[in-house]
């Protein structure tokens, strides 16, 4: 397995490691360093990677872009009462062009998927999600991509990549993977009404931040449905990052972006999760908040139930409600207390949905179907699957 294009952690990290107790988090993980090399990967469920890489970001490139003030913050802290093997396998230097650096982390991401261990990826510029979507491609599934984000970034697809138009790229162009893309935390003074329209004609979600703040559990089933989970930093408030690259005084808090970062964690589905956007001006609280999403995040995979709906079915509770000419379906675990909704299989259309035939909903949804009001998320994913 090549990863030569990895760079070890700072040996300034492990020397301090060495004097530090051996409860926390950084003295029980396979760390990449110079001395012993790239971690053996046998047992490993979740990878930490960096990826020195912001070129194509329209407030200008960061030239020290580096993790070590996170890592320190990361490894400081203590693991909760968890079962997995956690590794570090370092950054992804900057490549000769940013092509090369998307190739060499969708080449990282496709192999540690195919290990089934998730990456955990630290990033400069967001057009790096690109990077990370395409190593889907030889997975071949369709891909449900959540962006928790202020902006959809669907720019212009006619014109080069940046941090916001990589949406349009993955949209655009082939193979065609993404199957839902969803946007959580958008501020409208932010989108253009043309992006916000678009979205509506793609059938793609999208939560505005006052809605998600008003009830964060609102997007724990679209979470529960997704592939690829990406958060942008400049999605949470400036006193809450604490940062001079943050200027808006609204987005999410500390503990509402954790609480996100935690209900990636815990979707059995979510194979790869990454933060963008960090500069290497970040102050340490800012730093200390990244580090504590990362944390919430394992802890939600901890916590997994892998509930396999396929054969599942059978031991869930079924409901059936009738609303005009249609009968939702709905099922409920009684092991975890969640809910799924189910979407027709239609033979005459394409085949995307054959392996996505329940929609994750939450008890909300049932009832607003008993009051005959069809759930807006059945009806986007029934129409995408009859295009």
């Amino acid at each position: 397995m090549d990863f030569e294009f990895l760079s070890p952690v700072d040996n300034t990290i492990t020397e301090e490691l060495a004097s530090s107790g051996l409860q926390n988090l950084g003295n029980q993980m396979r760390i990449h360093t110079a001395e012993a090399g790239i971690p053996e990967l046998e047992g490993v469920n979740i990878a930490v990677v960096g990826v020195r890489e912001s070129r194509l970001a329209e407030a200008g490139e960061d030239e020290y872009l580096q993790f070590t003030k996170v890592r320190k913050c990361l490894y400081s802290l203590f693991p909760g009462n968890w079962y997995l093997t956690l590794a570090d396998l370092g950054d992804i230097e900057k490549g000769e062009t940013v092509e090369d650096t998307y190739f060499a982390l969708q080449s990282l991401v496709t192999q540690l998927l195919k290990l089934k261990i998730i990456p955990l990826i630290l990033g400069g510029s967001q057009d790096l999600i690109y990077a990370q979507y395409r190593a889907y491609d030889r997975v071949e599934q369709m891909v449900n991509l959540v962006n928790i984000d202020n902006r959809f970034d669907l720019g212009d697809a006619e014109k080069p990549i940046s941090n916001k138009s990589y949406v349009g790229k993955i949209v655009v162009n082939k193979p065609y993977n993404l199957f839902n893309y969803s946007n959580l935390g958008y501020q409208t003074y932010f989108n253009s009404q043309e992006e916000i329209e678009l979205m509506e004609r793609l059938f793609f979600d999208a939560y505005r931040l006052g809605e998600v703040s008003s009830n964060i559990k609102t997007v724990e089933p679209v979470m529960r449905d997704a592939n690829l989970v990406a958060v942008d930093l400049s999605t949470i408030n400036a006193a809450a990052i604490g940062s001079n690259h943050q200027i808006s005084p609204n987005g999410f808090d500390g503990k509402e972006i954790c609480a996100l970062a935690r209900y990636a964690g815990i979707s059995d589905k979510v194979s790869s999760f990454g933060i963008y956007e960090y500069t290497s001006n970040f102050p340490k609280a800012g730093d200390m908040l990244i580090a504590q999403m990362l944390w919430y995040f394992i802890e939600g995979v901890n916590y997994r139930t892998n509930e396999n709906t396929i054969s599942a079915k059978k031991e869930f509770i079924k409901y059936q409600v009738p609303i005009d000419d249609e009968i939702l379906v709905f099922y409920k675990s009684e092991v975890s207390g969640r809910w799924w909704i189910e979407i027709p299989f239609i033979s005459s259309s394409n085949t995307k949905l054959k392996k996505h035939t329940l929609l994750p909903c939450n008890h909300e949804d049932y009832l607003e179907a008993c009051n005959q009001v069809i759930p807006e998320r059945w009806y986007k994913t029934k129409r995408k699957n009859e295009l």
